[in-house]
């Protein structure tokens, strides 16, 4: 007798099954979880020492130590001393000497190297020139106009000789001329570089348009120029701007200690131990020159570079 071996029948799929979703975060979330790398690595290196600062101008402190405290002392002694007062209008001196006449030299620079060069090979070729200086020390650039300007130095010896003046000259070396002289040639760079990148931006064809239109080069300069330039102009600033405010070996050695400014000032203060005082003077720097950051922004609208 033959068996036949019934085959069970295939179950159908049960409809009802479900397939597991993915897991996906919102896309805040996401943007969150993808800057978070940079959040931390700024609050480590720029908040915390910024919020470090800030605890420690509230401490009392001797000759002997530190002492955690909360106190205001040290920022009644900071803003109701006229010697801090008269420091701080140094440096804005300082500042602004400076800030007009990088942003004069700055512009024309740039202004050569974007419209007076015509190959792009040679506009590099001078703009590397020009950040040859660089590849030194400032410190070393600094010290190298002393030999210059000194009594005995390149300028008197050269103007003695021509007979253009009988005995050298005192105020070249060791005067707020030889500071401003020297922050000039320090911080010019950081005001061409802006400047020339945005004016590299420019279409030509706007300065050929207004050129038709019968205006002169003075005109096409002022009204088309200038404006279009001023986002470089407002970086170009704020980099002059802190790179000044935050100076004080330039004040100390090109003044001869004759000379004072808000960061020489502190450096004296922790040379002396004094971080609490030096600390609370930071803090006020540090507001000042937002205050004047923030003021260049309110002008100058510097998204249009970014």
């Amino acid at each position: 007798m033959a068996t036949i071996a019934a085959s069970k029948p295939t179950p159908a799929p049960d409809a009802r099954v479900r397939i597991p979703k993915t897991f996906r975060l919102p896309p805040r979330a996401v943007s969150y979880l993808q800057s978070a790398p940079l959040i931390a690595i700024l609050g480590f290196f720029f908040l915390l020492p910024i919020l470090m600062i800030l605890i420690v101008s509230f401490w009392d402190y001797d000759f002997a130590g530190l002492y955690p405290d909360f106190l205001t002392l040290n920022y009644e002694e900071t803003l109701g001393s006229w010697v801090t007062w008269k420091t701080y209008l140094n440096t804005l001196k300082y500042t602004v000497a400076v800030w007009a006449l990088t942003t004069f030299i700055g512009f024309w620079v740039a202004y050569f190297l974007a419209f007076h060069i015509r190959t792009t090979t040679m506009q590099m070729v001078l703009f590397l020139v020009c950040t040859v200086p660089f590849l030194t020390s400032n410190i070393i650039r600094m010290i190298s106009w002393i030999p210059v300007l000194g009594r005995n130095g390149l300028v008197n010896s050269t103007l003695i000789e021509m007979g253009i003046i009988p005995a050298p000259i005192e105020w070249l070396l060791y005067s707020d001329f030889a500071v401003v002289l020297a922050m000039v040639h320090l911080n010019t760079l950081f005001m061409v570089t802006p400047i020339f990148n945005t004016l590299m931006r420019i279409d030509k064809s706007l300065i050929e348009a207004a050129r038709d239109a019968g205006a002169t080069g003075w005109q096409i300069l002022w009204n088309v120029i200038i404006p279009l330039a001023k986002p470089g102009i407002a970086i170009g600033s704020i980099f002059v701007v802190t790179l000044v405010m935050a100076d004080f070996s330039t004040v100390q050695v090109m003044s001869g200690g004759q000379s004072a400014s808000v960061a020489l000032m502190m450096r004296n203060q922790m040379s002396l131990l004094q971080y609490p005082a030096a600390a609370a003077n930071a803090v006020v720097l540090l507001i000042v020159v937002l205050l004047m950051v923030a003021a260049i922004l309110r002008v100058v609208d510097i998204r249009k570079e970014l």
